[in-house]
């Protein structure tokens, strides 16, 4: 075996792909060439295991500004303006070091946003990790949340929401996932493929150091083991003072229409950038690393290629608008510098002064990677470890106070209160006081709302039927606040694609997404891949996580999911059949196991539009779906956010053929639980079940009727604040 061949399995490629690469170069790569093919040649980066899975999804739509295939999505909210969105996942770096990898996370996300010309606006974030009795959990889970408050906070944009799940499958391999909305003037939007031969290309913002050397291949394409620690060189560090120096910079260049086209520098850095930007414009790039501006002065061509420092953006330039892009730059007290050239020669060539030093075809590098069919194969049953927390005999008070206090139901306020949430004037529903978070948007005389989901435990019971309820849980969210969908993003996390059972719940999963999609028409505008979440016991749930932008034309009118008075009328609306099976419930009592009810998609959109023109002419007092931990978590958590208590009977539930336990505590698309005037409800078709007031929650339910204070259902429920 060659040095070559060793160095290439090293770098995470196999024999066939190191012999592809010999066959496409006509000859075997040098250390520069091979270090960038396994980067881009990376699951990261390629998508080899999924690309052709994501050829499903529905992409286009009346709305669609920007979709797939650029830096984030755009969509058109009217009077020239357009929101971009997109979410990513950084889960490898947070799970080696949580701080810098949730924070950096952040960053590349934001990066991703202005790069469109789109000014941040606002984050999410959708978080796992392990049970909270683990030491390691607990010590990932203050170093991600910690980051993101860091790095959101000290740049200044809102972060308006998010989620947490608490699950044992998290435990080596956790989860942190970043979704950023931006606002541009469409005038002012620009893509990333490079164009005009001649044209200068300019490296801007931070230096470039040795930090994050191998973080696309050696870290995030590939599984976690014992020894991680010994990855953290290739987790990047963050500056989120100098990424708001260089995104007022880009926006500025944009604005004076200074710019060609502009890049992020993310996973694989200069190589990555430079060369999805030559292929996206059909061209070639020289570019020559004695001119970039580097934080150590030894750095080898290699190292300078691959390093993912962060804060640093690549823009294509006219010759004679060089000195103008300089200038700017320097006003921002940014670094800049002119490295590279647009060429025709369809190559991405690396010169280190005259001598050249890497030459590779672009389409070779960048669509020249194998994609490989899957191999999938269902379990034959549940193939996840869990144990019971919940004693089987407890009453139906008692389960109630359980799942409220169980760490994925529980209030997150404790982390939102880490982040700015208002920040940016924009914020109309912060985190936990609405279904979704409300933006204004004056520029265009309307508003947003967003919101993020997903939960791994359901899609790991049905992956097609758990994927579809992701997808309807957001577009429930939205409704509640009186918006309308216009796109979607996503962020795939999934375990190790070459095994049958991961390759079979990625598969099923895209499927769900895509008629889900489909169904609501709803276009997926981009998103993002994570395989190998897997650690030495085994894959994590597999995690499809759902982002949804929507629009409202009324922010001062939408709607909250608090009681807001004494006297108001509660109903039921939507097609909502609940079931145990891959419930919170279920997980306490150690019951999980394969199989979920399938959701009506048609009959979920039509409440889903009910819903939303109730909220927009102002007929309701209040808004929530039911979602986890069933109808009476749903219930109590109405109840909590306004301080009113309540009197139900679940009896037309039980006329549906629902026991006491599944009418209380049983999960399932296409439940919204409202509060209003009598008529108004009946108006909607909703059933009425009770009426606000009191201070406790009393609830009939044949021999599991309960009643709850408000105030101790509140203390279960904020009894994660012990965490902070």
């Amino acid at each position: 075996m060659t040095v070559e061949v060793a160095k290439h399995r090293e770098l995470g490629l196999t024999d066939s792909e190191f012999e592809l690469i010999c066959e496409k170069l006509g000859r075997e790569p040098n250390d520069v060439e091979l270090a960038m093919f396994s980067l881009l040649w990376s699951e990261h980066c390629a998508y080899k295991h999924s690309r052709k899975l994501l050829r499903r999804l529905p992409t286009e739509g009346e709305r669609v500004v920007m979709g797939p295939g650029e830096n984030a999505g755009a969509v058109d909210i009217g009077s020239g303006y357009a929101i971009a969105f997109k979410v990513e996942s950084h889960n490898h770096p947070s799970a080696v070091e949580p701080f810098q990898g949730a924070a950096t996370g952040v960053g590349g996300i934001l990066r991703d946003v202005f790069a469109l010309g789109a000014r941040p606006i606002a984050i999410l974030d959708s978080l796992r990790f392990g049970e909270l009795d683990s030491v390691r959990s607990r010590h990932l889970l203050d170093g991600a949340v910690r980051g993101i408050g860091h790095y959101g906070n000290s740049i200044g944009v809102a972060n308006v929401g998010g989620e947490i799940y608490f699950e044992a499958p998290y435990e080596h391999n956790c989860l942190v996932n970043a979704m950023c909305v931006g606002i541009a003037k469409q005038a002012d939007m620009v893509r990333a493929a490079a164009a005009g031969i001649g044209n200068a290309v300019v490296l801007m913002g931070a230096s470039t150091g040795r930090d994050g050397i191998g973080g696309a291949s050696v870290l995030a394409s590939a599984e976690l083991g014992e020894g991680d620690e010994a990855k953290r060189p290739t987790v990047q560090i963050g500056d989120p003072f100098e990424e708001s120096k260089v995104l007022e910079c880009c926006l500025e260049l944009l604005e004076k229409g200074l710019l060609v086209s502009l890049q992020d520098l993310g996973a694989a850095g200069l190589t990555s950038s430079a060369a999805e930007m030559a292929s996206a414009g059909g061209l070639g790039i020289d570019l020559d690393v004695t001119r970039v501006p580097l934080r150590e002065a030894d750095m080898e061509p290699f190292e300078i290629m691959v390093s993912e420092s962060q804060e640093r953006m690549l823009g294509v330039v006219e010759p004679g608008k060089v000195d103008e892009v300089l200038a700017v730059c320097e006003k921002w007290q940014t670094g800049a510098a002119e490295i590279g050239t647009v060429t025709d020669s369809g190559q991405v060539r690396v010169l280190r002064g005259g001598d050249v030093v890497g030459d590779m075809p672009v389409d070779a590098l960048v669509d020249g990677c194998p994609l490989y069919d899957l191999r999938p194969a269902e379990p034959d049953g549940w193939i996840y470890g869990n144990r019971a927390t919940l004693d089987p005999g407890a009453s139906a008070g008692d389960t109630l106070l359980a799942l409220l206090s169980s760490p994925s139901v529980a209030s997150k306020r404790w982390a939102f209160e880490q982040y700015d949430s208002v920040v940016g004037s924009r914020t109309v529903r912060r985190p936990e006081s609405a279904d979704a978070a409300v933006l204004q948007i004056p520029e265009a005389g309307n508003a947003i709302a967003v919101s993020i989901d997903g939960n791994g435990r359901r899609v790991a019971c049905d992956p097609y039927a758990g994927t579809v309820e992701a997808v309807l849980e957001c577009a429930q969210n939205l409704a509640c606040v009186g918006a309308e969908p216009l796109g979607l993003t996503n962020c795939l996390n999934f375990g190790n694609p070459e095994k049958p059972t991961p390759a079979w719940q990625l598969d099923r999963a895209v499927s769900g997404l895509a008629d889900a999609c489909n169904a609501l028409g709803v276009p997926v505008v981009g998103g993002n891949v994570s395989l190998y979440n897997e650690g030495p016991e085994g894959p994590i749930y597999p995690t499809p996580v759902v982002g949804m932008v929507g629009e409202l034309p009324d922010p001062s009118k939408t709607c909250g999911s608090a009681f807001t008075k004494e006297g108001d009328a509660i109903a039921l609306l939507g097609p909502f059949s609940p079931s145990l099976a891959g419930s919170e419930l279920a997980k306490l009592h150690g019951e999980l196991e394969m199989g979920l009810p399938r959701s009506d998609v048609t009959a979920v959109a039509a409440a889903c539009a009910a819903v939303r023109d109730a909220v927009r002419t102002g007929r309701l007092s209040s808004a929530h779906d039911v979602s986890d931990g069933g109808l009476a978590c749903a219930l109590a958590e109405c109840a909590i956010g306004g301080g009113v208590g309540c009197q139900v009977d679940l009896q037309p539930l039980r006329e549906r053929g629902c026991s006491p336990e599944e009418a209380l505590f049983g999960e399932g698309a296409g439940g919204f639980l409202l509060s209003g005037d009598p008529e108004a409800l009946d108006a909607l078709g909703a059933t009425r079940i009770g009426e606000t007031g009191g201070s406790t929650i009393e609830v009939a339910a044949g021999d599991r009727s309960f009643t709850v204070s408000v105030g101790t259902a509140e203390s279960a429920w904020l009894s994660l604040r012990l965490l902070k």
